[in-house]
């Protein structure tokens, strides 16, 4: 089996990183940070995010598996005390002769910003994707399945997955969304809602069988959001949104059921 770790780069999760390295490696795992199988993130959910957007290309064969070493770590399924445990779970447990791994696969959002001469670029997102202008309000059409929803007139929109639901979703009032559930959800900043201008004022969930389009209704500058990623558009015809056909992969060593992991990271 081959493996690689990324860490936050503070001394305990160094120190962590190479602990893990030294024990996978004398249970005849092979450090290969060009090819893993397993990729292990030492940190929080930065790093968890950071290790997703290194290895997106190649997000349908890895699986990936996190250490919680701050205080808030979403997709952290261990702690430094337990790290004999999963590294016995690791090394003797759950994978079989073939590397086989129990696996539990999460929705992602697919994002593509649409330029004039059929210009576009595509990305996936683990958490969200946030839509902004660099001055003044943003003024999009909002367009469900091609048919025109809503004007858009606010600060701006974020446009989450469901494991992405408890994030900046959750700040801005969202929902919060089983990620077995296949979807998207838009969530508005601050919408301008008087006589003349008027939004939903409510957070939509989409299945993934529907689209989202954004149509900008000014020449203007584009902030879009990937996650931790920040991309400045421009000249953007569209940004259409919905359920990618990939899905993140996460080695499931030990059962860690969702609202359990709502519970103690938000209320516990």
């Amino acid at each position: 089996m081959r493996f690689t770790i990324i860490s936050r780069g503070d001394t305990l999760s160094n120190q962590l990183k190479e602990e893990l390295v030294r024990r996978l490696t004398e249970a005849k795992w092979v450090e290969d940070g060009g090819n893993p199988m397993l990729i292990i993130s030492v940190g929080g959910d930065g790093t968890m995010l950071e290790a997703f957007h290194r290895y997106v290309h190649h997000v349908a064969r890895v699986a990936f598996v996190g250490v919680h070493t701050g205080r808030l770590g979403f997709y952290a399924d261990w702690r430094p005390e337990e790290l004999d445990l999963l590294v016995t779970s690791i090394t003797k447990g759950s994978v079989d002769e073939q590397g086989v791994m129990d696996i539990v696969a999460y929705p992602l959002l697919e994002v593509t910003v649409v330029h004039g001469q059929g210009q576009r670029s595509r990305h996936l997102a683990l958490n969200e994707c946030t839509v902004k202008t660099t001055e003044g309000s943003l003024v999009m059409n909002l367009e469900v399945n091609e048919d025109h929803f809503e004007t858009f007139r606010g600060d701006g929109l974020c446009i989450s997955t469901p494991s992405g639901s408890t994030a900046y979703n959750k700040s801005l009032g969202g929902a919060i969304v089983h990620p077995s559930l296949a979807s998207i959800q838009i969530t508005e900043m601050a919408s301008i809602n008087n006589r003349v201008y008027r939004t939903i004022g409510s957070p939509l969930i989409l299945p993934a069988h529907h689209t989202c389009l954004l149509k900008p209704q000014n020449d203007v500058a584009y902030q879009v959001t990937i996650d931790h990623l920040s991309l400045i558009e421009k000249h953007v015809e569209y940004i259409r949104l919905k359920v990618a056909k990939e899905r993140i992969r996460f080695a499931r060593f030990r059962p860690f059921p969702f609202w359990k992991r709502v519970r103690e990271s938000f209320i516990d």
